[in-house]
């Protein structure tokens, strides 16, 4: 089908998501896989927030940003998941143009609200450890809120931004996505028109949406490293460094798999490796994050048990 000239409507009214696997045994080890995985993340990052809400120690700004991040990784995982496990279930593939471009725009805004408030962690930990004085003031509830209201506007820009230029490209050709859920690289490769604006969007955006978060991330604990080891007590040191080397893995995970996905643009190749990559960003990250910001956290660990055993003793 050739699009009609001079217009920017699509002629495909559908894409065909192949998922991960093709064979109906592969389908069946990897729909249990999933499920199992989107409920221990589910579960994981609830009891984070359940958490966070129920015990009073834990409500300081550091503990407010978690909470918000674990309802981000509950969303992130919600927008691709369920859908690829109700395929699955159905053996139907095929996805409306629509609510392509729907999981997209939510995908897209969930991440960029994930990038801007690691980076309002990172100046958390700067501000407590740097400057502690003015810790209390510097971060009240007020700009605790503002700092989360701002990345949620950023991040809608963003997505929004990236949505309303999808629409503007031809889909004239094949419709078959080579991913398990719908995401602007492999979108962009079934584009019948130029793809040339979007690419540098995407390339000029991602560099100022994570660029300029990742500096600021990088300079924060720049000043927390410096500032801990002038640290004389070996186990202020200790506490200090497991208070950021948590919020530091959650970093280096979330940008290493957002750059290699969106900043290597140009690629013709729609490999195993962008499908392992999307597994990371929407899976693994939301998964493992519950544990490595519990695994070594005394009062996390105290909250979630208390929790536990309160709810046991009900029962």
């Amino acid at each position: 089908m050739e699009p009609e000239a001079g217009t920017n409507r699509t002629a495909v009214a559908e894409f065909t998501l192949l998922g991960l696997v093709q064979t109906e045994k592969m389908q069946s080890v990897v729909f249990v896989l999933f499920l199992f995985a989107y409920l221990v993340t589910v579960g994981g990052n609830l009891s984070i927030l359940a958490a966070v809400l129920v015990e009073p120690k834990l409500h300081t700004p550091m503990y407010f940003f978690l909470g918000n991040l674990s309802v981000l990784d509950v969303g992130c995982i919600t927008v691709t998941v369920p859908a690829m496990l109700g395929r699955l279930l159905s053996h139907k593939c095929t996805v409306s143009y629509d609510a392509c471009l729907s999981q997209l725009f939510f995908f897209h805004l969930l991440a960029g609200v994930d990038c801007f408030l690691l980076t309002a962690m990172a100046y958390d930990r700067f501000l407590a450890i740097c400057r502690p004085l003015t810790y209390s003031t510097r971060m009240s509830q007020t700009v605790q809120r503002m700092l989360v209201a701002a990345s949620w506007a950023c991040a809608f820009t963003n997505a929004l931004t990236h949505t309303i230029a999808l629409t503007t490209l031809n889909f004239c050709g094949p419709n078959e996505v080579n991913h398990f859920y719908c995401d602007l690289p492999q979108l962009f490769r079934l584009s019948c028109s130029s793809t040339q604006f979007n690419e540098l969007l995407l390339f000029a955006v991602g560099f100022i949406m994570a660029g300029a978060p990742l500096v600021l991330i990088i300079t924060s604990y720049s000043h927390v490293a410096a500032a801990v080891l002038r640290i004389r007590s070996v186990e202020g040191r200790k506490k200090a460094f497991s208070t950021c080397g948590a919020h530091l893995t959650v970093v280096c995970l979330f940008y290493g798999t957002g750059i290699f996905n969106y900043m290597r643009l140009g690629s013709g190749e729609a490999s195993d490796k962008d499908k392992g990559v999307g597994v990371f960003n929407t899976v693994i990250n939301p998964m493992l994050n519950p544990l490595i910001y519990s695994l070594r956290n005394p009062d996390v660990q105290g909250a979630l048990w208390r929790i536990f055993l309160g709810r046991r003793s009900l029962t």
